[in-house]
Parts: C-alpha cells; structure tokens; sequence
C-alpha cells in the first residue's frame, strides 16, 4: 500500500514536471516580462536611490558632574569616562524617538518638502511622521551602543541629518538635566543665603553683647567670683568689691543671652558647612555641563546607494511571476479538464 502511494506520488511529479515543460514557452515569455519590467521599473526614475549614514556613539553612566568630580564619592560607583550601561542606551533611544529631536530636524530641514508631502492636505503631518520613520531609525547594539541610521536621496543630507541628530540628542539630554539641576540650586542656594544671614544677625548680636563687655561666660563669672571673693576678705565694703558686683549684675543679665546665641551660632555654622557643600555641588551641576555620549563613528556622505538593490528586486519579481505564472497554469488547465469531462 505505501508502495502504491510512492508510486502514485512519483508519477504525480513526474506529471507535473512534464506539465510544465509542454508549457516551458509560456513560463519562459513570462520569465522574459518580468525580468525586463523589474530591470525598467527599479531604474532610478521610478524608484529614487537612497544612501545611508550612520552615527554609532555609546550613552555616558555620568549624570551629575560633582558627585564625579568632587569628594570621595564612596557611594557613587560610575566613573566619569565609563561606558553606560543597558538602562542608559535606553534612555537614550527614548529621547531619539521624541518630538524634542524629530521637530528640531523636520524644521531645520524642511522635510515636509523635501519629502514631497503636499502641505495643503489633510493628512499632511500623518505622512511625514511616516516618512520621517521610515528614512531615520534608532537601534541598540549588541555593545550597549546606540546607532544612528539615515537614508535619503541625497547622501550629503543624510550625513548632515545623521550628525545634527547625534548632537541634539547631547544638548536635549543636558538640557533636560540642567532644567532640574537649576532648580535645585535655587532651592540650595535659597537656603544657604538664608542660613547666612541668620548668622550674620547672630553675630551682629554677639558683637553688642561683647561690647557689653560679655566675652567669654563660664571664664568670666569665674574669675569675677574668685576676685569677688578675694576682695570681700580684704575690705567687704571697697570700691573694689562694688565694681566687681557691678560687673556680676551685668553679666548676669546678658551672660544667658550670651550662651544661647553663642551655641546656636555654633550649631548653624555647622549646618552652614553642610549646606556650603550642597550648594557648591549644586551650583557645578547648574551651570557646567560635561557630553552625554561617546561619538565613535561620525556620519559620512555614502559613496554607493544603499536602497532599492535592483538585483533583489529582479530576482524577487523573476521568482514571484515564475510561481505565480505556474499557478495560473495548473488552475486554468485543471478547469479546462473538469469542463471536458462534464
């Protein structure tokens, strides 16, 4: 039984293999079309070429420039000149693929003309965010590098795209950091100033008390009390102990005024040194700026087309109308079969 079917099966391709050689004339007329159609019609009259430019540059792990610059950073782990990682390759092909960029580049090329996009019609924008994703492309290496494609007819356009991309990519990055780091430092820097000035008035009152003749508390009710002492001993009603308790009632009087300034001066001044070093790093982070990306390949005028490969497309349409041709012919002649037998 399985003999029989193999039997059948052979005779089945046999059949078919003949089939198609009686109508070789056909299949070789319609092999000849397509090959002459395809060579015509992938000219580049009909189908403009396009080169390709690429930009290969790989994401920085720095984000804050005084965590790696200043102080031991013990916690902070990312070197200024090392690679970023998966995570920041996708950020960055995040900010690639917003408006920011893509409006920047259609303005400053004007695509919607030079893609040939009637800007009288209704679905104006639609067809140029499809042509502006079909012509420029954002990819993740294999490295953790993120690449930077562009075709366009004009090969000097494609570089010049391909490189203004890569550079605002850099300037939106660092833009939208310093837009957050400034407002940072404003509060930093509003708090510093103000913690100043708390002190200055601190001192203010420190520099009136000593003009009282309040300079150090502790040491001088000491000695006052020691030379008090000394005095009463001597002559309980002197000159000399009168001053001393003049002395004492004003001590007494601003010495607890004295204190309290004087520890809570000390206690601000430490803060202050605290907020000094925020401050400091805030400012840095404000208003210098380090490149967001390692550039490793530039973009260049291509010297060769990159789309359409017309060989791909002759053999494509060649093999396409062979199978297509070949269909056509085992339906029309399996009909023209059931027809004669009816």
């Amino acid at each position: 039984m399985a003999e029989n079917s193999t039997q059948n099966n052979s005779f089945s391709a046999i059949s078919l293999l003949l089939f198609f050689w009686s109508k070789r004339k056909i299949l070789i007329i319609a092999s000849i079309i397509a090959t002459i159609g395809s060579v015509i019609f992938s000219h580049p009259y009909f189908i403009p070429p396009k080169y390709e430019s690429s930009v290969v540059l790989f994401p920085s792990s720095t984000n804050s420039i005084s965590k790696a610059l200043l102080g031991d950073n013990q916690g902070y782990k990312q070197d200024l000149l090392q690679f970023g990682e998966e995570e920041n390759a996708e950020q960055l092909l995040q900010i690639l693929g917003s408006s920011k960029i893509r409006d920047r580049i259609i303005e400053k090329y004007n695509l919607m003309r030079h893609y040939d996009i009637d800007i009288e019609g209704n679905y104006k924008r639609t067809l140029l965010q499809k042509e502006y994703s079909s012509n420029i492309s954002y990819r993740r290496t294999e490295n953790m590098a993120v690449e930077i494609t562009v075709l366009d007819i004009d090969p000097d356009t494609a570089s010049l795209i391909a490189n203004d991309i890569s550079a605002l990519l850099d300037s939106v990055k660092i833009g939208m950091q310093k837009n957050r780091a400034m407002r940072g430092f404003e509060i930093v820097k509003r708090e510093y100033e103000s913690l100043s000035n708390d002190i200055q008035v601190k001192e203010d009152s420190m520099t009136r008390l000593r003009e009282k003749g309040i300079h150090d508390y502790e040491t001088q009710a000491e000695m006052l009390n020691r030379q008090l002492a000394i005095e009463i001993a001597k002559n309980p009603k002197s000159n000399a102990v009168k001053s001393l308790n003049e002395k004492m009632d004003t001590l007494a009087k601003y010495g607890g005024p004295y204190v309290s300034l004087r520890d809570a001066l000390e206690h601000d001044k430490k803060i202050l040194s605290e907020v000094r070093e925020k401050y400091d790093n805030a400012k840095i982070d404000a208003h210098e700026e380090l490149p967001q990306t390692f550039i490793v390949d530039r973009a260049f005028p291509a010297e060769k087309k990159t789309y359409p490969i017309r060989w791909v497309i002759v053999a494509v349409s060649l093999l396409s109308t062979l199978l297509l041709t070949a269909f056509l012919l085992v339906v029309i002649d399996g009909i023209s079969k059931e027809t004669a037998k009816k």
